[in-house]
């Protein structure tokens, strides 16, 4: 379905969106990192000239997620909104027309580094804020990609992308999913986050994001599963 690619990780089976979010069918929850709602506006207020919208095109890619998938949770693994001048009216008002038509949705935050400085979403958003880790077994969910003694750790706040050789001189870079051993690191959803490029280590599965579809990136080693 939709490009997706499937991976199993502690008999769990995890379905890696080109969106860049994790839909985890057994619990009907999609998790997803590094929205940043409002980076634009607080671009603007430091008199960098970027383009209006992004806030309204990350939600509308979430729409299409929640036409697509039984989703009855969302959880945002941290940095929901980009930073306190992140509060402009334009990005408060399409998150509450959002969550308007998503009345019926759960939603949680993981508070992350950005949501420590922007401050928690406004309280109509209905959003339950909680400190990392949020254990859903037999996963720990987290901003920060740290490991966890008893359980597999999925996080975010890295932003990954890998860097992909064609012939010649030709490269891409492409937003990614990490699966290591203890440690899954998810591409951040949200428009104009950027990446930070990562380099695959021993046991190690990438997952890149290439536009409509998700794929393996041959791997050094394939027994990350626990």
């Amino acid at each position: 379905m939709n490009g997706e690619c499937v991976t199993t990780v502690c008999n769990e089976a995890l379905h890696l969106l080109p969106e860049r979010a994790l839909w985890w069918r057994e619990r009907a929850t999609l998790l997803i990192a590094d929205l940043h709602f409002g980076k634009a506006a607080t671009l603007r207020a430091h008199g960098i000239p970027v383009p209006r919208g992004s806030s309204s095109a990350t939600l509308a890619r979430l729409d299409a997620l929640l036409k697509l998938y039984p989703i009855q949770r969302i959880v945002f693994l941290g940095d929901f909104l980009h930073a306190r001048r992140s509060r402009s009216d334009a990005t408060l008002s399409a998150l509450r027309a959002w969550r308007q038509r998503h009345d019926a949705l759960q939603l949680q935050l993981v508070l992350g580094n950005h949501d420590r400085h922007a401050g928690a979403p406004p309280q109509d958003l209905r959003i339950e804020a909680v400190e990392e880790p949020l254990v859903m077994e037999p996963f720990a969910l987290r901003h920060l990609p740290m490991a966890a003694p008893d359980h597999y750790v999925i996080a975010g706040h890295l932003h990954p992308s890998v860097r992909l050789h064609g012939r010649g001189h030709e490269s891409v870079q492409l937003p990614c999913f990490v699966f290591g051993a203890t440690v899954a690191v998810l591409p951040a959803f949200g428009e104009l986050t950027g990446t930070s490029a990562i380099k695959a280590q021993s046991g190690q599965r990438v997952f890149a994001c290439a536009g409509e579809r998700v794929f393996a990136v041959p791997a050094i080693d394939e027994t990350t599963d626990c």
